[in-house]
């Protein structure tokens, strides 16, 4: 069996698991959320190896670069072998500004409660 030359582009986030279907990386293709080489990709787009390939997910950046090709979905351990990351570690803790937060299922603000809202946002 000879080894892949290109695979599309969905195809292979979905084998190496950074999708939970097939559908969402096409999905995600045509939303923007995935480039190759710095261009948005579509789905269909040929992927080799060397690429290299961002996806967001939850407001973050996965880099990625293609190290092995592959169109069917696979184990964790061989889909590990398929790219090596080159994400940059998240900020500390306590970098990240901490946002107040209202507990779910509290209802409106009060009109005291909205009125320290805005001395802190600064309104």
């Amino acid at each position: 069996m000879e080894p892949l030359l290109t695979a599309r582009v969905d195809s292979w986030a979905w084998g190496v698991r950074l999708f939970k279907t097939r559908s969402m990386a096409t999905a995600a293709c045509r939303a923007g959320h995935v480039r190759v080489n710095g261009e948005k990709a579509k789905a269909a787009q040929s992927l080799h190896i060397g690429d290299e390939v961002r996806v967001r997910s939850d407001g973050f950046d996965r880099i990625l670069m293609v190290s092995r090709l592959i169109v069917k979905r696979v184990g964790a351990t061989v889909a590990a072998d398929c790219y090596v990351d080159q994400t940059p570690p998240p900020p500390p803790r306590e970098e990240v500004a901490l946002v107040p937060m209202r507990d779910r299922g509290a209802g409106r603000p009060t009109k005291r409660e909205r009125r320290d809202i805005e001395e802190l946002r600064g309104y």
